[in-house]
């Protein structure tokens, strides 16, 4: 998939069409605070026999990963997001 790396689209801000520059994230490449209680808890409880209480997510990765376009106005330079993100093979930011 191709994608422009300056669109003209709405800016949320500045609450008219302006053009952007896109930017690429990994989707929940941000690491959340892995020694939490209740992730402390969880893992815990996956320690010890087989799949209690539940089964192991290993071996089951998805076949691609989530893009997240991350759009910046060129006016106000605020960034703003649309959507979850999606999932695509390939992925390509051509300069136009």
């Amino acid at each position: 998939m191709e994608v422009p790396k300056i669109v003209v689209r709405y800016c949320p801000y500045c609450k008219k069409h302006t053009k952007h520059k896109i930017r690429r994230e990994k989707v929940g490449a941000r690491k959340r605070r892995a020694l939490a209680q209740d992730q402390r808890r969880f893992k815990r409880k996956l320690k010890g026999y087989g799949g209690f209480p539940r089964p192991n997510p290993k071996g089951r990765e998805k076949p691609t990963r989530k893009v997240d376009l991350r759009y910046q106005c060129m006016e106000c330079k605020r960034e703003h997001i649309i959507g979850k993100g999606f999932r695509v093979k390939k992925f390509e930011l051509k300069s136009s």
